[in-house]
């Protein structure tokens, strides 16, 4: 049953008039009345008809592209190339055609800004809605992101993930375009291996990331099937004071995608184990850190450590020495979910489509020194 302005008006305690005004902004209300007010929408999921109110049903020019970090290159990257198919002219005439408004909604990794941005679009019935990167494997958070996605798919609102797994439950998607962390992250320690490293440490994302966990568990793969032993010791995070996941050993230390922890991680991995040879990177962002901690201890890269990272960024080739890593078709993606977004391509068979990794060897891995 579709709510009305009325309901929320009653499940407020306000006049219908009042609810107008703190919905549209144009007049003072007292604070404490206007959060009751929004209270109510959030509660009863309710969705302001725009200027198209007679037109309940159709949907906007707005496409919402949601990422948690628009500085950082692997979503930038990605929302840049979904915004040209999305809003982009393409033929360079100058002259508008079907495209749309492309929004970019930095969540900041938080969840519940994710879930806020998604109902804001729902309330501007926007036309697609493109969500990057990695997930949050929080049962409740996955509920109520299905549940939510849901609404705006049965509002016609078409619904891609890029670089993202889709939801354990939930049908509302258009297409998912997920990225092969585990084959890139196992193929990537699968090199190191082979050079003769045998002491790997490993700088992980926030453990709750299913990047996170996919990059790892390739990872882990790998040194299983060479026979090489992880030592479980009680896990850790970058300040070494301890942390929740279980999956922590005395060689893995979780902490941000940024540089900053690929920096304290790394000086942590190298107290718990002066004896690594390797130290492989949650992405490029941190496998730069890494290389600066591994150079302030007055060591040198590849000759007494070798350094690897992930996404294969910009700036990649361009360190010194030049940063191996792997290698994920950002750009290509992010148009792939912009056509999708649109129309413009037809869904991969089944909605899922699997984008390989590609390893890119380079100077900053070598054989351990004897």
């Amino acid at each position: 049953m579709t709510v009305t302005l009325a309901d929320v008006a009653a499940r407020a305690r306000v006049s219908p008039a009042t609810v107008s005004r703190v919905l549209n902004g144009n007049y003072p209300v007292a604070a404490s009345t206007r959060e009751r007010v929004l209270r109510a929408v959030d509660d009863l999921d309710y969705v302001l008809n725009g200027p198209a109110s007679s037109l309940a049903a159709a949907t906007s020019d707005l496409v919402g592209i949601l990422v948690n970090d628009i500085a950082d290159p692997f979503f930038g990257i990605m929302a840049g190339a979904a915004q040209t198919q999305i809003g982009g002219l393409g033929d360079g005439s100058g002259r508008a055609g079907g495209e749309k408004l492309a929004v970019i909604c930095n969540t900041g990794g938080s969840p519940e800004r994710e879930l806020t941005y998604l109902t804001l679009l729902q309330r501007q019935r926007a036309a697609a809605v493109v969500l990057t990167g990695g997930a949050v494997e929080n049962p409740a958070h996955q509920a109520a992101m299905a549940a939510k996605l849901a609404k705006l798919a049965d509002a016609g609102t078409r619904i891609v993930f890029c670089g993202r797994p889709p939801l354990p439950e939930g049908d509302a998607l258009v297409a998912a375009l997920t990225f092969d962390n585990r084959g890139g992250g196992r193929r990537l320690t699968e090199h190191l291996i082979s050079l003769g490293h045998r002491r790997i440490g490993y700088v992980a994302g926030p453990p709750e990331r299913t990047t996170t966990r996919h990059r790892l568990e390739g990872h882990r793969e790998a040194l299983r099937a060479a026979g090489l032993d992880d030592s479980p010791a009680g896990g850790g995070t970058a300040d070494g004071s301890g942390g929740p996941a279980a999956d922590d050993d005395r060689l893995v230390v979780h902490g941000p995608y940024d540089r900053r922890s690929g920096y304290e991680a790394t000086l942590e991995l190298l107290r718990r184990a002066p004896d690594v040879t390797a130290i492989v990177a949650a992405n490029d962002t941190v496998a730069l850190g890494a290389c600066a901690a591994v150079r302030d201890q007055g060591m040198r890269i590849p000759q007494d450590i070798s350094v690897a990272g992930f996404d294969d960024l910009p700036f990649s080739v361009d360190a010194v020495p030049a940063l191996t890593t792997v290698r994920l078709p950002l750009f290509e993606a992010g148009a792939r979910a912009g056509r999708l977004a649109m129309g413009k391509e037809n869904p991969p068979p089944g909605g899922i489509a699997t984008i390989a990794a590609e390893l890119m060897i380079r100077g900053s891995t070598a054989a351990p020194r004897d």
